[in-house]
């Protein structure tokens, strides 16, 4: 899985063939203990760098659980 923005501040999450394979065969993605450590490591660094290029309102934004989110 890559996660790609743009300056605009949008972006992408792009799967690999072999991780698209896996989850319509599964349903779900299992990681170990020590696979979802460096997920969620990754993960953190990703969401400090997404601020970067974010404009102000959206720096700002806050979201709840339940909230709709918009896709493209």
């Amino acid at each position: 899985m890559e996660i790609r923005q743009y300056k605009d501040g949008s972006g992408e999450i792009i799967f690999s063939k072999e991780e698209i394979k896996i989850i319509r065969e599964r349903g779900n993605l299992k990681l170990t203990s020590e696979g979802l450590r460096h997920f969620g490591n990754n993960l953190v660094k990703i969401v400090a760098e997404f601020q970067l290029n974010f404009n102000e309102k959206v720096k700002n934004m806050q979201s709840q659980v339940g909230d709709d989110i918009e896709t493209l």
